[in-house]
């Protein structure tokens, strides 16, 4: 990873899966990576039992409070990782775009929710390979 780069995580709300993909990757990528993390419909708060999760593997949420996805996000992001907000998502032309299927952690179990974000961490951590 020669180059700054910067990797937007999106969902619907904004309260799991996108803050979980970006606070493992701030954990993982360089320091020179920038990562975004928003959602299209901002819920309130994150997810009490995405907290939990995250806090098992010393972490904590990307971002205190779920924010609005902005088309400037996406504008100057170099890869736009959606996860569950589809159609939502504004489309740039030279922007990489990759869909993840990944459960949403709403009203889930602790335990669903940790297969949830070890689902994310191994595909967070298979992106920065690719892009190293």
């Amino acid at each position: 990873m020669n180059e700054t780069k910067t990797i937007l995580f999106a969902c619907r709300q904004n309260a799991g899966r996108s803050q979980m993909a970006a606070a493992i990757a701030r954990k993982l990528a360089p320091e020179s990576m920038e990562i975004l993390s928003a959602g299209t419909e901002p819920a309130s708060e994150i997810h009490s039992e995405v907290v939990v999760a995250l806090a098992e593997i010393g972490l904590e949420p990307f971002a205190p409070n779920p924010r609005v996805l902005e088309p400037e996000d996406v504008k100057r992001s170099d890869w736009v990782v959606t996860m569950g907000c589809g159609e939502a998502c504004p489309v740039f032309p030279g922007k990489h775009y990759l869909d993840w299927e990944v459960g949403d952690p709403a009203g889930k179990t602790l335990e669903e929710v940790r297969a949830i974000r070890d689902d994310i961490e191994d595909r967070v951590r298979q992106l920065l390979a690719d892009l190293g």
